[in-house]
């Protein structure tokens, strides 16, 4: 499907603005927990806002990807928008938190299908080659998000209320929705096999048992649920890739993996998850206990790291597409990730904020580099017709490793600390606040804990990036075609590396 160029600008325009709305929801939320679960008396179920909204975006992927291919993804965005703006209505409504919490999950539904849908639109209308610098474009919603979310997300809960927080879709997810009936093409779907149902409902409860054991393993009293869910995730994860290897249209098609260009593609995605995410959660906890700050001004970092992120994706996406090369790209963003987290580990104590701005800042370019891009490399290597359920996978992947990722290094750095304050502090009441307020002896102890702890984290997420220099090396070397995807054979991948 070839677009005039006006056409692809107001089609860009459209995906750009929605995604950002779908993104801002991720972080806009997080400054108005405390007063939500105030206000509807439920301080203790707090997490399930923020559980129930990443678990309706993660169980729910695949099953968006197959409905894109089999009902075309205009129809799924379109309705994934719809769903969003009643589903944030709901959620300014709710009278508890059951209710706010069964809002929640549509919303997470809707937002993964409005962020996975424009992905998938993307690679539907256009060539191989301008994937990569209109995906970049689309990806910076999600940064920016990032930057704007918690500072609006707490005028809007001081100044109107909690409520206002969701309801602010609502305008703009109304005028987005018309924009988006003007300015998405029709484009057809496929006829699809049997639906797989005991594949989706066996990689459903894998998932959400993994979940919720990651969730709960620091929890006190939860132990014993955690492991029985570790179980549970573990046999419906066997019974999942049985099912899958022996039906004709699998709920998540393993053949993907049997394709270098995907499996280092998807692996590389599922690194993103596990090492930005991670640094980006708690990045600011240790600035404020390392380096003895403000709450305000740890988050210079993570801006840092997000505006490095934000940068290096638009220059490697609009390089890539001028050019057609993106393995290049993905081995210099692994590489330079990699030695960032590599000098936060050895960063002694005692240094001005500049310095681990400067060096996140360098993690953030790395992961900019390529972030985009695999998703591109990825949509390529299949055929028109499984590019949603390829897009889901590789965002499921990353999804997954986020959740995972962070929960565990949550639990490792929640354990150092326990063990390495001194006997007689309250660590329950150990806030960056009161530590600021102790003797200069115990804020420097303290904030050599937090470094001693930190350290092997940082240690260990710069092998796993370690680990996503040799999946970019594994990437075919070549280039993406500039042949739009109507042009080629349905049957056969959209574009093989061509040679440089």
């Amino acid at each position: 499907m070839t677009l005039s160029p006006l056409r692809l600008r107001l089609l860009l325009a459209s995906l750009l603005t929605v995604s950002f709305l779908g993104a801002l929801d991720h972080t806009i939320v997080s400054t108005s927990l405390a007063t939500i679960a105030g206000e509807l008396g439920a301080l203790g179920q707090m997490s399930w806002v923020i559980v129930a909204y990443t678990l309706a975006a993660t169980v729910f992927l695949p099953l968006l990807g197959k409905l894109a291919d089999s009902l075309g993804a205009r129809r799924v965005f379109l309705g994934s928008l719809a769903l969003f703006v009643l589903a944030s209505v709901a959620c300014g409504l709710a009278q508890d938190m059951t209710q706010l919490v069964i809002a929640r999950v549509a919303q997470g539904l809707s937002s993964a299908g409005i962020q996975l849908m424009s992905q998938t639109i993307v690679a539907t209308v256009t060539s191989p080659r301008e994937r990569p610098r209109l995906l970049s474009i689309i990806g910076a919603a999600f940064p920016v998000a990032i930057l704007v979310g918690p500072v609006l997300g707490g005028i809007i809960t001081d100044h109107f209320g909690w409520q206002w927080v969701f309801w602010i879709n609502v305008p703009f997810g109304v005028v987005a929705l018309g924009f988006a009936v003007v300015a998405i093409p029709h484009i057809d779907g496929n006829v699809r096999g049997r639906f797989d149902v005991a594949g989706g409902v066996t990689f459903t409860t894998a998932i959400v048992s993994l979940v919720l054991a990651v969730s709960g393993v620091t929890q006190p009293g939860l132990t014993g649920v955690s492991v029985a869910l570790l179980a549970l995730s573990a046999a419906s994860l066997v019974a999942f890739f049985v099912i899958e290897l022996r039906v004709d249209d699998p709920f998540v098609p393993l053949r993907y993996f049997r394709d270098r260009t995907v499996a280092a593609g998807i692996a590389l995605s599922a690194i993103i998850g596990i090492g930005l995410f991670s640094v980006v959660s708690y990045m600011p906890t240790f600035i404020q206990m390392a380096y003895r700050t403000t709450a305000t001004v740890s988050g210079l970092v993570p801006i840092a790291t997000v505006f490095g992120m934000l940068v290096s994706s638009l220059v490697t996406g609009w390089l890539s597409s001028r050019s057609g090369h993106y393995r290049v790209f993905a081995i210099f963003g692994t590489s330079v990730a990699t030695a960032g987290l590599a000098i936060m580990a050895l960063l002694p104590a005692g240094l001005p904020l500049w310095v681990p701005m400067a060096v996140m800042a360098l993690v953030g370019v790395g992961t900019g580099s390529f972030m985009s891009l695999v998703i591109a490399v990825v949509q390529s290597a299949v055929r028109r017709s499984e590019t949603g359920s390829v897009t889901a996978t590789a965002a499921l992947v990353r999804q997954v490793g986020a959740t995972v990722g962070t929960a565990v290094i949550g639990a490792v750095i929640g354990a150092g600390v326990l063990a390495g304050l001194p006997a007689g502090l309250d660590d329950s009441t150990l806030t960056p606040a009161v530590a600021r307020g102790l003797s200069e002896s115990l804020q420097a102890h303290i904030a050599g804990v937090y470094g001693d702890v930190l350290r092997p984290v940082f240690a260990g997420l710069a092998l796993v990036y370690a680990l996503g220099i040799i999946a970019a090396v594994l990437l075919p070397a070549g280039r993406l075609s500039d042949e739009t995807a109507e042009s080629e054979s349905d049957s056969q991948p959209e574009s093989q590396p061509q040679s440089a």
